[in-house]
């Protein structure tokens, strides 16, 4: 029977997935190998025959460039208990590839430690996939599909800055990012929004839906009395999954909840719900603002890869394969910055505890987080004076006193105009 490589996608969508697919087929078809395509990710792996697919040169060909995934995806994990080692030995199986984010590459470490176990020789090589960029890869190389996804989102924040200058309004953006706040902070630092809120500003204080909106407000008080009349706020959405449950029930929005009486977030725009919020606090206060929310969400994922990703994921296309022909097995496929392909171990990722890879963050102790958070257009005691006239109590709005940070006023410019 030919030796075959067997691929399968898992987790949510990124730009560049098709072309890791492409080029891992051409360089493997090269050598005579049979490439199949697993439909669904993990979820009929060991339950029954999965859906396939034959990769050959033309079928590789035409995907490279495309955005979305050929590979139909699953976010279904499975438990221990459930692998199995028939589909590998039926169909000749002498590399397992797996293409998705941190859940992903937990259950790809699990599943190697698996098959090692039951004296299967089989490798099993991973390729990081997330516009999150939340994989903790060496030297903090991006995740690919990220700088895709940021280049659209940024493409958005752009037009939407555009037209709150053109209408003399703010929006106020939410974006995609589970646990890490990397999309938001580069859309929100390219776009030079003036307001950015990731869930890491958090760390000396809890987050809760009131201090988000009240750090948007902060940025409309200040740009207000700087003769500044729009602007936009991104949030990650992140802030969502370190609010408490009694939070979200009691911020006044109504929401589905589960079979287990949890609000179903996922049926709601985030982007709506700090927007109402925003707005019933502003006509709290008697201030005359007009903001509008926007979603920016799905139309990241699918989005055609850029140059800088077409790039990175042939390189890793291309070091699944010089990692299979050295014997390499339970590894994550990365790249440095002089574009050499390193092996990572799983287990040396993954939490001892858990077993699961915990998430990068955005770092802010990074020369970068500094300068653009020391940048944002916020109240701060400098400008209590000015904000009174719109704010009975303006060191509730102070963004430094929400997040409890120290405050140096050497690091702040009194006024963004004139």
């Amino acid at each position: 029977m030919q030796p075959t490589i067997a691929i399968l996608c898992a987790g949510g969508p990124a730009p560049g997935i098709n072309t890791v697919i492409s080029t891992i087929a051409k360089v493997f078809l090269k050598d005579g190998y049979r490439v199949l395509g697993i439909h669904d990710g993990y979820k009929n792996l060991f339950h029954g025959e999965p859906e396939l697919v034959d990769i050959d040169f033309h079928y590789a060909d035409r995907i490279f460039p495309r955005g979305g995934s050929t590979l139909r995806m699953s976010r279904f994990k499975p438990k221990d208990h459930e692998f199995s080692t028939d589909f590998f030995v039926n169909h000749n199986i002498k590399l397992l590839v797996t293409i998705g984010g941190d859940d992903t590459a937990s259950t790809a470490n699990r599943l190697t430690k698996y098959l090692i176990a039951n004296e299967v020789k089989i490798q099993n090589i991973h390729v990081p996939k997330t516009i999150d960029n939340d994989i903790p890869l060496p030297g903090r190389t991006p995740t690919f599909g990220f700088n895709s996804a940021k280049d659209e989102g940024v493409r958005i924040g752009n037009t939407v800055y555009e037209d709150a200058r053109t209408s003399g309004n703010w929006f106020v953006i939410s974006s995609m990012g589970r646990s890490a706040g990397h999309l938001a902070f580069e859309i929100g630092t390219s776009c030079h929004f003036p307001m950015i809120i990731i869930p890491e500003m958090f760390s000396k204080t809890e987050i809760t839906m009131d201090g988000i909106v009240k750090l948007i407000i902060s940025s409309m008080i200040k740009r207000t009395i700087d003769g500044v009349d729009h602007g936009v706020a991104i949030v990650s959405e992140g802030v969502f999954h370190f609010l408490s449950e009694e939070q979200i029930r009691n911020c006044g929005i109504n929401f589905t909840f589960d079979e287990h009486g949890h609000p179903e977030l996922g049926n709601v725009s985030k982007a709506h719900i700090f927007n109402i919020l925003v707005q019933r606090k502003l006509k709290e206060l008697g201030i005359d603002i007009k903001s509008r929310p926007v979603e920016l969400g799905y139309e990241l994922r699918c989005t055609r890869p850029v140059a800088y990703d077409l790039t990175l994921c042939t390189l890793l296309g291309m070091g699944v394969k010089k990692l299979f022909d050295e014997g390499v097995t339970g590894v994550v496929v990365s790249t440095s910055s002089k574009a050499n392909i390193e092996g990572i171990p799983l287990k040396d990722l993954e939490d001892p505890e858990t077993g699961k890879i915990p998430p990068r963050l955005v770092d802010m102790d990074s020369e970068l987080a500094n300068l653009v958070f020391s940048d944002l257009h916020v109240l701060t005691p400098l400008d209590y004076e000015k904000a009174r006239k719109y704010l009975e109590h303006p060191e509730e709005f102070d963004f430094y006193k929400i997040l409890n940070w120290d405050f140096d006023p050497k690091k702040i410019r009194p006024s963004y105009v004139g």
